[in-house]
């Protein structure tokens, strides 16, 4: 006799709320969602490469290898007398170029008009006595009480004082109205022209020191004092070590759960139990094959995804090349606006 229906629905929901139960006990209590992922890499501190914008023989480094520096403090100088003749220069360049925009612009003094004034009064009058010499030697020329070459002589003459008159009524024009617009717009290009030298001079005078460009170490002393400096070769390398930067790999699997911007500890066996805070700054788009140095739990030849994660690192401790395990916690960390702020927190 085969069980009737109405008997075998409850025990069918019966079992299909065991199994459910089950799977939600196997789920949340054997195997409980983890708490931070877990991701393993290397740290990788950045350097620069630190190099004179002119050549010159080096005068003074301040510091030796390992020497912490701060940003913005002198490492180096070149030799900076050349770079002073050539600033000085430049300003007196600059100087005269001023003085002679300011003669252009203030005009003609009053004496130099006065001046023309008086030289077109002196043709005025020079005009009128060759005037009354050549009507009179043209009398006598024609009484025949002179040669015709005296009366010719006079008419030049003449034709002589007309033409300083006009020249000299033009000079007189001149020197009132002043400058042209266009001499004083040519001068005033000249002083900023001037002035640009001046400036690049200056600029390359405080080149002649070499300053840090960001808080580090110097790591490496490439150059020594009476060398010769260029902007080819390098001075001293200085390694950016607050924050650094911690490259691990996160497997495909595991990439839907970190954001940039999330916070991250740094772990490391050289000292147990201390964190550094950090938090995610990029996620590579592209998948690779895990670097054999990089020991994970899976298997090494699986594709992974890089991640740069920076490092607060205070106090120096972080090395280049140091093997380290990134923890990244997965609840209550949302990525922040400026995730720098972490060193700072």
């Amino acid at each position: 006799m085969k069980p009737s229906p109405r008997k075998i629905l409850p025990l069918l929901v019966v079992v299909v709320l065991l199994a459910g139960a089950t799977a939600w006990w196997w789920r949340h209590v054997q195997h409980p969602a983890p708490a931070a992922l877990m991701l393993y890499g290397n740290v990788d501190i950045r350097t620069v490469d630190m190099a004179f914008n002119d050549a010159g023989r080096i005068q003074r480094i301040g510091f030796e290898e390992g020497s912490t520096v701060r940003k913005g403090q002198v490492l180096a100088q070149i030799d900076p007398l050349r770079f002073q003749d050539a600033v000085d220069q430049a300003a007196g360049v600059l100087a005269a170029a001023q003085q002679q925009l300011a003669a252009l612009v203030a005009g003609n003094r009053p004496q130099q008009i006065a001046e023309a004034r008086a030289a077109a009064a002196s043709a005025t009058a020079t005009l009128r006595n060759a005037q009354i010499t050549y009507t009179r030697q043209r009398t006598l020329a024609a009484a025949h009480l002179l040669p015709q070459q005296s009366a010719d002589n006079a008419l030049q003459a003449l034709k002589n004082a007309r033409a300083g008159l006009d020249s000299a009524q033009q000079a007189l024009s001149l020197a009132v109205q002043g400058p042209r617009q266009e001499d004083i717009a040519a001068a005033r290009a000249q002083v900023k022209a001037d002035a640009a030298a001046l400036a690049l001079a200056r600029r390359q005078l405080h080149d002649t020191t070499l300053r840090a460009p960001a808080d580090g170490v110097i790591q490496t002393r490439i150059l020594e004092v009476g060398d010769m400096a260029s902007p080819a070769t390098p001075a001293l390398t200085l390694a950016l070590n607050n924050p650094v930067w911690a490259r691990a790999y996160v497997p495909e699997t595991e990439l839907g759960r970190i954001l940039p911007g999330m916070r991250a500890d740094i772990l490391s066996d050289s000292f147990p139990g201390q964190r550094f805070k950090g938090w995610i700054g990029f996620v590579s788009p592209t998948a690779e094959f895990t670097p054999k140095s990089v020991q994970t739990t899976d298997l090494r030849t699986e594709l992974v995804y890089r991640v740069r994660v920076y490092a607060c690192n205070p106090q120096g401790r972080l090395r280049l090349g140091m093997p380290v395990t990134v923890q990244v916690p997965l609840h209550d960390n949302a990525p922040r606006a400026i995730p720098a702020q972490v060193c700072q927190d």
